[in-house]
């Protein structure tokens, strides 16, 4: 049966994708790209910054050093951390907080496996220091999903094996990730149906079979 659940942070528990967005759509206007949208913000949802970066660029016709596009990524990872100062638990999607009291009372352990270095800033703005046994972030881990190292590192914080764990996911990527770990997933987020985990709904509020989650195994 399932002992833990790990929750990717950024379209699961919290919204900040309108504040990375607009980051990225600075760096654009910077750069000279007028028509970087919404649709191609939604492309680096799950992915990490650099990858995220390179999406944005498929849209200039110039070549940049990596000198340049490691300058530009911390650019707009400046704007973005400008942005979480006014970050609060308003931001706390549907359900997050019923999930975690639901699973903290039935006696299983949570942690967050989250690529971004910003996860422990959105934890304390948000309210949810404390709300977990281990938060394992890009502060930690090198490879973005869909490798699954932030999984399994969350999995040996928490001294759980990886076939007793369930991952929270929003991203494609994510749930690959989970399922490289030997972990099963939930699919929550706008395209929940089509993530390819062993369950799904639209979001932690519409949840309604913890127990057929919880016990369950990695096939």
């Amino acid at each position: 049966m399932i002992r833990g659940v790990i929750f990717d942070l950024d379209g699961v528990l919290v919204s900040t994708d309108a504040l990375h967005y607009r980051a990225w759509k600075h760096l654009a206007d910077d750069l000279g790209i007028p028509d970087f949208t919404e649709r191609d913000g939604a492309r680096q949802r799950g992915v990490s910054r650099m990858e995220s970066l390179a999406i944005l660029l498929e849209k200039s016709p110039r070549t940049f050093s990596p000198e340049e596009k490691a300058a530009f990524a911390a650019r707009k990872n400046g704007y973005y951390v400008d942005s979480l100062k006014a970050l609060d638990a308003s931001a706390l999607l549907p359900g997050a907080l019923e999930t975690l009291r639901l699973l903290r009372d039935r006696g299983v352990r949570t942690a967050i496996g989250s690529a971004s270095k910003n996860a422990p800033a959105i934890v304390e703005k948000t309210g949810l220091s404390g709300r977990f046994d281990a938060l394992c972030s890009g502060l930690q881990v090198v490879k973005s999903k869909p490798d699954p190292e932030v999984f399994v590192k969350a999995a040996d914080m928490l001294g759980l094996p990886y076939g007793r764990c369930l991952v929270v996911e929003d991203a494609k990527a994510g749930v690959v990730a989970a399922h490289r770990a030997g972990m099963t997933a939930l699919g929550v987020g706008p395209e929940y149906a089509a993530l390819g985990a062993e369950w799904s709904a639209r979001d932690l509020s519409r949840v309604g079979n913890w127990d057929e989650m919880l016990g369950s195994r990695v096939p």
